[in-house]
């Protein structure tokens, strides 16, 4: 890729200003007249350009540079996406996507891999295609995994392909568009290998994943038929060892699943729990009747468009708290009415068993019903809204409830007791769900920190909320006046809303509702309507609250000395995800 002279002018200048800006000379004088100073032997005098490169590259500053530098296109002033996670826009045909090429197993993450051990590295470049449309809602548009190992086999370091998009869901058979892609190494690589070599390999691999996927399926196939034979009534159970993803492709379930550490962006399992609680709620869509779409996403698609099935949410949350430790289990069963539903659950060292609803955050502890009790006796009545239960699995394990009944309330959770839970073989699970096991299994990326400021967004939706409001308020031919003072002090309620939301802990109410009998004077009444969104649309938000009989007394409210308050708060989380709390409130002297 070539620029022209004033372009290559303008990224010269802003290299300039950007090592100026962090004194990068300054830093390698010191760091040359250190290397000279303790590493060099007393006879030589001279310091070669590589010794001087290994010094500053042992020191981090090549590493800081190059993270305080943005890469821009060629051809529109745009800023690009540098991590794999990030919706690249197909409409641009010139964008750059960087791929880091790193495993950790591999040794020195400092030092260049060779074209031969880069070979080796089996995982694919995940792109993900989303649409967002002007109301901020996004559909998955295609899912697409890159080879990009035929590039170590190009001359120059560089090569082009094209690409076909397909579809996801019920389309993934249909083409949205074609994708022309430039792959070149950097820094390029010493010694590059024979287009034969690398196509060897490329083919061997996927030799050696078609044989493990097919003898996990006959085995999956005799484990299935074991299990029926225990009990001819178990073919009606959810027992879920395969599932679709969203290119269509059946994938084992177990291969969902993996330790998600999220790094300093989540600080306890429970808030690992409320953040996957924030994410958008969306069943695939249908086209007819019939039921159900079947489609599990994998993790990249589903942190991409924010939204997902019970099912995306349940495996996310059970690997994020695999992450910090804890036994976690992807649950498969029914709730109320016999709607298929997935959950997560956790099993504690002293025995006890704790269930995660990952759509809502709430946790329920297990109590299981004694069924030889006397029908008289009275017994606990479960919280939780799960019926049945068909199989439990995580990314080591999977064992299908083989106990005389399948009802969660008087299930037994010792996993260990094949006569009540039927597993199957580690082996055969590790042997195509294990990291690097198969060419197929898609990656896991990281979770990407906000992108959201919290205080100007916040600040943004109230500002449409109150003009929302006064001009509804004026339709109706009622004036408004608002009071920020009140609505600064509804600041600490929403606070205590999310914190209790998050550790199920109530703190704040009693200074909260102490300030709110300080600032409505005798003689006067006070309304507060507290409201809960997972989205940022202010118009939508407000549509939804008039529904509301409670607030919309508020709103609209009539009387002597009417004064309205409005606060809105944003807690941020991982993958731009937010909780957007609303509170409207109003107080007027009330008259007999």
């Amino acid at each position: 890729m070539s620029l022209p002279p004033e372009k290559a002018s303008e990224l010269k200048q802003l290299i300039h200003q950007q090592l100026s800006k962090m004194d990068v000379h300054g830093r390698i004088r010191e760091i040359l007249a250190e290397t000279i100073r303790e590493e060099l032997a007393p006879d030589q005098q001279q310091l070669s350009t590589e010794d001087l490169i290994k010094a500053l590259r042992r020191r981090g500053i090549i590493d800081d540079v190059m993270k305080e530098l943005n890469f821009v296109t060629d051809s529109v002033d745009q800023e690009l996406p540098s991590s794999p996670k990030q919706p690249v826009c197909f409409t641009d045909r010139h964008s750059t996507l960087l791929k880091k090429i790193h495993r950790e197993s591999l040794g020195d993450g400092t030092r260049m891999a060779d074209s031969t051990t880069m070979l080796s590295i089996s995982d694919p470049v995940h792109m993900v295609l989303i649409k967002t449309d002007i109301f901020g809602e996004t559909t998955l548009v295609a899912s697409y995994f890159l080879e990009w190992r035929s590039v170590l086999g190009s001359e120059n370091g560089m090569t082009s392909l094209t690409v076909e998009l397909m579809g996801v869901g019920t389309e993934s058979k249909v083409s949205v568009g074609i994708l022309n892609i430039k792959l070149e190494m950097y820094p390029p690589l010493n010694q590059t290998l024979s287009q034969e070599v690398v196509n060897t390999q490329l083919a061997l691999e996927r030799q050696k994943t078609a044989e493990k996927e097919r003898l996990f399926l006959v085995y999956a196939k005799q484990w299935w038929r074991e299990y029926l034979q225990i009990r001819p009534s178990h073919s009606s159970r959810l027992v879920k060892i395969f599932a679709q993803d969203e290119n269509g492709i059946n994938r084992p379930v177990c291969s969902y699943i993996k330790p998600l550490r999220a790094g300093r962006l989540l600080d306890t399992p429970r808030q690992a729990a409320r953040f996957v609680n924030v994410l958008g709620y969306e069943r695939a869509p249908v086209i007819g009747g019939g039921g159900k779409q079947e489609q599990w996403c994998t993790l990249l698609a589903f942190l991409c468009r924010n939204k997902g099935d019970c099912e995306d949410h349940a495996n996310l949350l059970c690997s994020l708290l695999l992450g910090y430790g804890l036994e976690a289990f992807v649950c498969v069963g029914t709730k109320a009415k016999g709607v298929p539903h997935a959950w997560v659950m956790t099993c504690g060292t002293d025995g006890t068993i704790t269930f995660w609803e990952s759509l809502t955050g709430h946790r329920y502890i297990h109590k299981p019903a004694n069924p030889d009790e006397s029908p008289v006796a009275e017994q606990p009545k479960p919280l939780y809204p799960y019926r049945t239960i068909g199989c439990v699995f995580n990314h080591q394990m999977f064992l299908g409830n083989c106990q005389p009944s399948d009802s969660v309330e008087i299930c037994v959770f010792d996993l260990n007791d094949e006569s009540k839970w039927k597993p199957m073989s580690e082996e055969a699970i590790k042997s195509v769900c294990a990291p690097g096991a198969t060419t197929s299994l898609p990656p896991f990326p990281p979770l990407c920190a906000s992108t959201i400021d919290a205080s100007v967004t916040s600040n943004e939706i109230e500002m449409q909320l109150r003009l929302l409001v006064s001009e509804h308020r004026k339709d109706l031919g009622l004036t408004t006046v608002w009071e920020d003072q009140l609505s600064y002090l509804l600041s600490p309620a929403l606070a205590s809303y999310e914190f209790e939301r998050t550790t199920s802990i109530s703190a704040g109410n009693e200074e909260f509702q102490d300030a709110i009998r300080r600032a409505v004077p005798d003689g006067h009444t006070f309304k507060g309507f507290p409201i809960h969104f997972v989205y940022r649309n202010a118009r939508r938000a407000f549509a939804t609250c008039l529904r509301s009989p409670f607030c919309e007394e508020i709103i609209c409210c009539r009387g002597d000395q009417v004064r309205l308050a409005v606060r809105v708060r944003v807690f941020t989380y991982p993958e731009s995800a937010c909780a957007v709390w609303i509170m409207f409130a109003c107080k007027y002297r009330s008259v007999l």
